[in-house]
């Protein structure tokens, strides 16, 4: 089993937001990845959905506050976005190559997670088998990103390196997690 602490840094950018910290950390134990996010700090100004009892699949995530992660296979072009909203909606799409075929994931019919409302910040646990996408022996690259949407309507965009001229969660060079 392989265990590694991250912690996100916001994308360069001239605004200046609420003081805010996002760490976690990610296993995998043969197939079965776990994924822990930790938002901390003034979480008065994000924009942040409230919990709905369904959790359910949603399109379109990615345009509020939203915890991601990329998992591609090591020298394979082939990738997968989850998103996880801490409203409970989620959703799971496949790549082809660098944003190329993109489709909705129909290997994972549901995606549950547990998202916890703390006096000083929200936390997100995932744990999720990935054997029906990707074989145990098969190593994998992880990106691990995270969007905040603030109550102006400012998105900022978060990850564990920021690789491109322009925040872009899609690029493998960003997938520096290796389980």
């Amino acid at each position: 089993m392989s265990n590694q602490i991250f912690y996100l840094q916001l994308f360069p950018s001239n605004e200046s937001f609420p003081n805010l910290k996002i760490t976690g950390n990610i296993s995998r134990n043969a197939n079965q990845l776990t994924i822990c996010y930790n938002l901390g700090g003034n979480l008065k100004e994000i924009a942040i959905a409230p919990p709905s009892n369904a959790s359910s699949r949603k399109h379109e995530l990615w345009k509020n506050t939203c915890f991601e992660f990329f998992v591609g296979i090591k020298d394979s072009a082939r990738y997968w976005e989850f998103n996880l909203s801490p409203a409970g909606h989620w959703n799971v799409y496949r790549f082809d190559g660098y944003r190329q075929g993109m489709q909705e994931e129909t290997a994972f019919q549901k995606l549950p997670f547990s998202v916890q409302n703390q006096a000083d910040g929200l936390a997100l646990a995932l744990d999720v088998d990935l054997g029906k996408i990707i074989l145990a022996e098969q190593t994998i690259e992880v990106g691990i990103t995270t969007v905040i949407k603030h109550r102006d309507g400012e998105v900022t965009y978060w990850a564990s390196t920021h690789k491109g001229a322009e925040a872009d969660f899609h690029l493998r060079d960003s997938f520096i997690v290796d389980l």
